[in-house]
């Protein structure tokens, strides 16, 4: 198994397993992901929310919950996403933006995890479900378990 490589101060991505060096005359060439959470990515759609809620199914790591639905989006992405935390644990929206805007640094981080495992096209809901805030360290650890318990789960 090659090694996967970031490229610091570039936002991107280099996964050697998938795209492999081209050398040529000394060059290093290779195909790239970039690190970016676009709005295309975002779910949106109140229909697909209401189907993920009624049919979806849901892996935990704590303090994060994912609901997940295989299902066909116009996206041209593999994933649709959306991240929540409910405002009857966090009552000031200061915290709750603060939480998802740490969920979803966290998923566009790693979000590799995802997108070099899948097929098929789904829709995601991440959602916070501690009383109590925590660090970034633990939000990123366990998205990391959760995306891959995800993958797991799904393959």
């Amino acid at each position: 198994m090659r090694p996967k490589y970031l490229i610091n101060g570039l936002g991107l991505y280099y996964d050697s397993n998938r795209y492999p060096f081209n050398v040529t005359k000394g060059l290093v060439t290779f195909a790239v992901m970039r690190l970016t959470l676009k709005k295309q990515e975002r779910l949106k759609s109140k229909k697909l929310l209401t189907q993920l809620f009624e049919g979806g199914n849901s892996l935990t790591q704590f303090p994060l919950r994912l609901i997940y639905l295989k299902v066909e989006h116009a996206s041209n992405y593999p994933v649709q996403v959306a991240f929540s935390v409910p405002k009857r644990k966090f009552k000031r929206a200061v915290d709750r933006n603060r939480i998802k805007r740490l969920m979803r640094e966290s998923y566009r981080q790693h979000k590799h995890i995802l997108y070099h495992n899948l097929e098929d096209k789904y829709i995601l809901m991440c959602i916070y479900i501690d009383e109590k805030e925590h660090k970034y360290v633990d939000i990123k650890e366990k998205m990391i378990l959760l995306l891959k318990k995800f993958v797991k789960k799904i393959n």
